[in-house]
């Protein structure tokens, strides 16, 4: 009998299986299709210039490891300061976002004052508006302060809270906190600023983690704003260095571009390779999808 009734389950577990195994297909050909830009980069650094346009294909047949060295020292200064400069302005920015956001999503979630419901109406309503539209202004701010050629603009305005974007994200997550954590530390003698420091910001770590990661991979690849304020070599962050070896004769050391392309995703990767558990958390407990 046990024979007899195993026999339809096998015959219908089969057909599962093969959906399964189709859709796991599916999936790892979308996935080499994604990553194949990435992959194509990567041979191309090992190959000559003449090879990186006449092979399609990801398999190098002639390593040429000498790109790296070249890239690394083909411009006026050593690829490790534009690294360098790269990481100081994220990690400014992170700084930043990190301490203005999560006080301004305090007062949103927690606090109550007049207007409070337009500030924040005005508030989302920057998520919308285009850095193109503000960078004249904010330019022309920066020259008359003598802020040009530094790292002050892309620091500075992160300590404003400026980034609506994170505090939207840590006002949902601070409205998913009890609040009664807030009535028990007000009965311990806790006012606005103690209970945010001591109860509210020790639970935000996700949304602080999140917050963190999306700010150093957009401040990390930001090119627009880092070219309009740095404009001399020794300030050059990577996507403007990257771009010097862009030559407008026609000129171009693809092989050392494509070299210090990968050098420069490392961190990208590392930082999601690292934090996507944080990251994860951070989505989902925000009521963002």
């Amino acid at each position: 009998m046990s024979r007899r009734r195993g026999t339809p389950l096998s015959g219908a577990r089969r057909p599962k299986t093969v959906r399964g195994l189709g859709r796991h297909c599916a999936l790892i050909a979308l996935a080499i299709v994604m990553l194949y830009p990435l992959l194509w980069m990567l041979a191309s650094s090992f190959r000559s210039n003449d090879d990186i346009f006449r092979l399609s294909g990801i398999w190098v047949t002639h390593f040429k490891t000498g790109n790296y060295a070249d890239g690394w020292n083909g411009l006026k200064f050593p690829f490790g300061l534009y690294l360098i400069n790269s990481a100081i302005i994220a990690a400014g920015a992170i700084a930043g976002n990190l301490l203005s956001c999560s006080m301004a999503a305090y007062a949103f979630a927690r606090l109550r004052f007049r207007f409070k419901r337009t500030l924040f109406a005005i508030m989302l309503i920057t998520i919308m508006l285009p850095m193109h539209v503000v960078i004249v202004p904010q330019y022309i701010l920066f020259s008359k302060m003598g802020w040009l050629n530094t790292f002050l603009p892309m620091i500075v305005p992160k300590f404003l809270a400026t980034d609506a974007f994170f505090v939207f994200l840590m006002v949902q997550f601070i409205r998913g906190i009890p609040r009664e954590l807030d009535d028990a530390a007000r009965l311990d003698g806790c006012g606005y600023f103690r209970t945010f420091t001591r109860v509210i910001l020790p639970l935000m770590k996700p949304a602080l983690a999140t917050t963190a990661i999306f700010t150093f991979v957009w401040t990390w690849n930001d090119f627009f704003s880092q070219l309009i304020y740095l404009t001399a070599p020794n300030v050059y962050s990577v996507p403007v260095a990257l771009r010097s070896f862009v030559d407008a004769n026609g000129d171009t050391s693809w092989g050392p571009l494509f070299a210090m392309s990968v050098v420069a995703l490392l961190p990208v990767f590392a930082a999601f390779l690292f934090g996507q558990r944080f990251l994860t958390r951070g989505i989902s407990t925000t009521g963002i999808k």
